[in-house]
């Protein structure tokens, strides 16, 4: 029995109204499956589960391929489980045979974001424009609905890390959800650490020269000033490639990946870290 109202069995009868005009409505996800088959066991419960999550965002219909053979053969149905996503009745994407959650959660999110997934995409957005604060604020707004987003949970770092709050960040990655975003978040771990060393009460000591530029450099990072922190990041290395064991080249990394791997910035400096290493 269907484990949700936004989960319906559909035959060759019922096809016309509940799939194709429903979908010009709100995406209707088609489960091509049989009783006998193994993998659709596997397949079956995951979709009816992440259509219960979706409260509505999709329609999961259900057709029983030894029942509904035309069905079948209409849509081109050569092994089962299939999946179809249709939109304004017609076939918008689809995959065959039993994939991994995260896939499936990916497949949904193309064809039928949930508001959760537009609000993260609006975040994104804006860490993309390096808007922040905003994004800092979207993020938190989709952490308070869905506690466990890694995605956002990612994101949120980064808004703090762009803003110099350094403690934050960390705080957020000692309690990071799994998933994976972890060797996303990992990099970024660095940098949260010397920001909050040079935000905290006492502030960090320069006991020599090089602690000195170190620090400035994290405190022109801490005030968004990137790639004039960068640059002394880089001066340490060039002075001394083996400083704090090599920390400023992992807090470089961080930077890197808090604009991203496309970012201008991140190709020059990059380029200028390789230059400084080797």
């Amino acid at each position: 029995m269907p484990k949700s109202p936004h989960v319906r069995d559909v035959s060759e009868a019922t096809f016309a109204n509940e799939v194709l005009a429903q979908s010009s409505a709100v995406p209707v996800i088609v489960d091509f499956w049989a009783p006998w088959c193994g993998p659709c066991r596997m397949l079956g419960p995951l979709l009816e589960r992440l259509a219960g999550e979706a409260r509505g965002a999709f329609i999961l219909a259900k057709v029983n391929v030894d029942a509904n053979p035309t069905l079948a053969t209409r849509y081109g149905v050569q092994g089962i489980p299939a999946v179809r996503a249709f939109r304004d009745g017609q076939v918008v994407d689809e995959f065959t045979g039993a994939q991994p959650e995260g896939r499936v959660r990916d497949f949904l999110k193309r064809v039928a974001p949930t508001e959760a997934d537009r609000a993260l995409a609006k975040a994104t957005g804006l860490l993309a424009i390096r808007q922040w604060a905003a994004a800092e604020a979207a993020l938190r707004r989709v952490l308070a609905d869905q506690p466990g987003q890694a995605a956002a949970a990612l994101g949120l770092v980064k808004a703090l890390l762009a803003q110099g709050r350094g403690c934050e960040a960390e705080a957020v990655l000692d309690d990071f959800p799994r998933g994976d975003t972890g060797p996303a978040a990992e990099k970024l771990a660095p940098l949260a650490r010397l920001l909050c060393e040079v935000e905290s009460p006492d502030g960090a000591v320069a006991e020599a020269d090089l602690d000195t530029l170190y620090y400035h450099s994290a405190g022109l990072l801490a005030r968004g000033q990137l790639e004039a922190g960068m640059d002394g990041l880089l001066d340490v290395l060039r002075q001394d490639k083996r400083y704090r064991k090599g920390e400023p080249r992992l807090v470089l990394i961080a930077v890197f990946e808090l604009l991203g791997d496309d970012d201008p910035t991140t190709r020059a400096y990059r380029g200028e870290l390789a230059s400084v290493l080797f």
